[in-house]
């Protein structure tokens, strides 16, 4: 609705109460008390199979057969929160993530470790993205922010106590194409699908996809076809990023992942095409969960590089962010601004 004032202007009419603009699943369970008692239960196995997967490059006096048993858990808590969060059936992928879980825990074959340890990748790295909520200030992206990181960080652990003998590249690869996919399968409806796009966040999409491929071309390029100058080059500067910071921020992370990350949260509050921002978010906690599955990787590299990694990506995010936020004319700035577009609850699905 809208009304005009006097000299005729039209404006926005903030008036009506927001609506989230898909249909939901009706609750899984009828009774709250249930639903509540699930969700500390599935709260507490998350905590526990964390707690459990950190003995795998924490010592600690602990036993060594606790490792892999914790990160089964951890899988099963990924796959029941995307599960319930994208509207998914329960009862045919709980099962299956349980099956592989307690296989993989039993007979250790390489086959089985290394399934397990892909399927608790893919499921950590989307289901920390979903997991968040649209937030317009910047003090709710910086919560956003932090809580995927954790998720991400959580299915760190879990990768690496499965310890599963696996070509890093390769298995990078992999869990990467299966987040790819499995996020823009789940954000298709959620972000109103292609057709569903302005000229605007369609080049800002169009963009990202670019730089993302400018990136990986780029590093392929350099590594194979390269100049040995420009080769040793790149070597000294990491080297001595290494032995100066402890770490080194990794580029797919800080200039495509974390950002969007931030981008598709605050746009996601006002247009649920912000989603589809978030598809490249699933970039960076995909190389995230998939840091420690090498044995001969060091914890303490791999965490300071992931922390100048997250400080630096959340610069570039909030300088972006500022950006695509901005009002695109003098005259929808004029207008009453539009009400926040709202979304359930954190734990409660999305479609």
């Amino acid at each position: 609705m809208s009304r005009a004032p006097k000299g005729g202007r039209r404006r926005l009419d903030a008036s009506v109460p927001p609506e989230y603009d898909l249909p939901t699943r009706e609750p899984r369970l009828e009774s709250p008390r249930a639903a509540r008692f699930v969700m500390v239960l599935v709260f507490v196995a998350w905590l526990a199979g964390t707690a459990g997967s950190a003995t795998s490059i924490i010592a600690l006096d602990t036993p060594g057969w606790i490792e892999r048993p914790a990160a089964a858990l951890l899988m099963v808590v990924f796959a029941v929160g995307l599960t319930h969060r994208g509207g998914g059936h329960m009862r045919l992928w709980l099962p299956m993530t349980a099956v592989l879980g307690v296989a993989a825990v039993v007979v250790e074959t390489n086959l089985l470790l290394a399934s397990a340890a892909a399927v608790t990748a893919v499921l950590a790295s989307v289901w920390a993205v979903l997991v968040t909520r649209p937030v317009p200030t910047v003090a709710g992206a910086l919560r956003e922010y932090a809580l995927a990181l954790l998720v991400a960080l959580s299915g760190t652990l879990a990768v690496a106590a499965w310890n599963a003998p696996v070509n890093y590249q390769r298995f990078n690869l992999i869990v990467l194409t299966l987040s790819l996919g499995l996020a823009i399968t789940l954000v298709w409806n959620l972000g109103a699908g292609l057709h569903g796009l302005g000229r605007q966040n369609l080049g800002i999409l169009l963009g990202v996809a670019a730089l993302v491929m400018l990136v990986i071309a780029y590093s392929s390029f350099v590594r194979t076809h390269g100049s040995q100058s420009l080769v040793q080059a790149f070597s000294d500067l990491v080297m001595w990023t290494r032995q100066t910071f402890h770490g080194v921020p990794r580029p797919i992370e800080v200039l495509i992942g974390f950002p969007a990350l931030i981008v598709g949260v605050a746009l996601r509050s006002k247009r649920r095409e912000g989603w589809w921002i978030l598809v490249f978010a699933v970039i960076g906690t995909a190389v995230l969960t998939t840091s420690l599955v090498s044995p001969g990787a060091y914890p303490k590299y791999i965490g300071l590089s992931t922390l100048y990694s997250a400080v630096l990506g959340l610069a570039v995010g909030l300088v972006l962010r500022r950006q695509v936020l901005k009002e695109p004319s003098s005259r929808a700035a004029r207008a009453i601004a539009p009400v926040v577009r709202v979304e359930p609850p954190r734990f409660a699905a999305l479609k």
